[in-house]
């Protein structure tokens, strides 16, 4: 019978299927961070169950409020760190070694095709760009994976995205998933599992592919893949290389999960990217996108550019080809947070970080922290941000304020003008 990747996941991880279409997968990694895993250690804690299926499999960091601001950030901090000591946990990156965790577990090479991953975090889709079951779950699930290394999910039913043409100049692969996502809307893909497919696709890094898979929760999905190619090979042969003669090996075994000719979708969705415009949310749903002409001049606050939709070394240097040799507006408050140490010091050697701060940019450690309005960025009430993150609520990025999602392009370009503003006119010269 044909299958998709996600089935055929399911099937090689399947423990047990206590009710029809409810599947109980072991899992590959259980990953962590301070804001949502201390509930959990604490909870087992009080029920007399402090330990871990398997500490080679949980990975744990401290990424949004970092350095703590305060005593209960400290203690969330503390409660995170002194477990993974009494564990024995090895993957543990406190504060120096820390950064984003969608962004920094890829980088360490922990996510591979075919795995099953979980995580009490709704990005934790991000993941599936490796070919791998990717999920964000409750503080119950955690706890059930933490202790068992198992979680339970519904029989996956996926929809497939075809993306194609020729990429426009000024467009990215944020521009791309806005898109989409404005097409299926936010409740468009729920309970599903999004593949994305195409020329375009196969066409991206891994960065690329990580960014349409990270906002697949924002059209409703359980999770977002990409098929492990060549780029996943590449991306991943300093950890793999010694489970393999050659690349073209690791290749082959990756295929396995290819989806099956025939397989059965719910829906497929084809989109010709070859017209498309940079993309704009408006309002307070990820599904509310315009194209940027339809927002030009929008006065903004704050630019911000980070996260772990577009926070890696390929976002960076995008934002700093706009930003280099120019200042930013002065009622701008620019920000800049590498998703990673690693990211940080290539960006440093490239003399990107210089070209920011230049321009008049803040550049911080990483951390998640202003994406969800905890750290680093916080809006004041009425202020609006153009910002390279993944959610618009209300509230997002502090109460009363609003957020813009963009690619990298838009937001340095934003940040130049002090209003929102379409990268192509600075690609093609029209500005100095």
């Amino acid at each position: 019978m044909a299958m998709t990747l996600s089935e055929k996941i399911f099937a090689s991880h399947l423990r047990d299927e206590p009710f029809p279409g409810t599947k109980v997968l072991s899992l590959d990694a259980v990953l962590c961070h301070e804001i949502t895993t201390p509930i959990a250690i604490n909870d087992l804690v009080a029920r007399g169950k402090d330990r871990v299926f398997d500490p080679s499999k949980i990975k744990v960091v401290i990424d949004h409020v970092t350095p703590a601001k305060d005593t209960k950030t400290a203690l969330q901090g503390k409660i995170l760190r002194d477990w993974s000591r009494r564990q024995g946990i090895r993957d543990f990156f406190d504060i120096g070694r820390n950064g984003v965790c969608h962004a920094l577990f890829p980088e360490q090479g922990f996510i591979r095709p075919g795995y099953t991953v979980i995580m009490g975090d709704s990005h934790t889709c991000t993941h599936g760009a490796f070919g791998a079951f990717a999920a964000g779950v409750g503080t119950t699930d955690l706890e059930v994976g933490i202790l068992k290394g198992v979680c339970a999910f519904r029989e996956p039913r996926t929809i497939r995205v075809n993306v194609t043409g020729k990429v426009p100049e000024g467009v990215f692969a944020k521009d791309i998933i806005l898109r989409i996502i404005r097409d299926l809307t936010v409740k468009g893909a729920t309970d599903c599992v999004v593949e994305f497919h195409g020329d375009v696709v196969k066409g991206l890094s891994m960065e690329g592919r990580m960014t349409l898979c990270n906002m697949a929760i924002e059209a409703g999905g359980t999770s977002g893949v990409c098929m492990p190619d060549e780029v996943t090979v590449d991306y991943l042969w300093p950890f793999i290389s010694g489970g393999y003669k050659d690349r073209k090996a690791a290749l082959a075994d990756f295929r396995k999960w290819w989806s099956d000719e025939g397989c059965a979708y719910v829906k497929v969705v084809d989109i010709d990217v070859s017209n498309l415009a940079p993309q704009v949310t408006y309002g307070y749903k990820p599904d509310e996108v315009k194209d940027v002409a339809e927002l030009a001049g929008t006065v903004v606050d704050q630019v911000y550019i980070g996260s772990c939709t577009n926070g890696r070394i390929e976002d960076l240097r995008v934002a700093a080809s706009f930003v280099k040799g120019r200042k930013i507006a002065d009622t701008v408050r620019g920000i800049v947070s590498p998703a990673t140490p690693k990211v940080f010091r290539e960006a440093d050697e490239e003399g990107l970080l210089k070209i920011f701060m230049d321009a008049g940019f803040c550049v911080t450690n990483p951390t998640c922290g202003a994406c969800l309005g905890m750290s680093n960025g916080v809006l004041a009430p009425g202020e609006v941000c153009a910002s390279t993150t993944n959610r618009n609520f209300n509230g997002r990025m502090g109460k009363g304020g609003m957020v813009h999602l963009m690619s990298p392009a838009t937001a340095a370009v934003t940040a130049i003008e002090g209003r929102i503003t379409d990268p192509r006119e600075f690609a093609k010269g029209g500005r100095s």
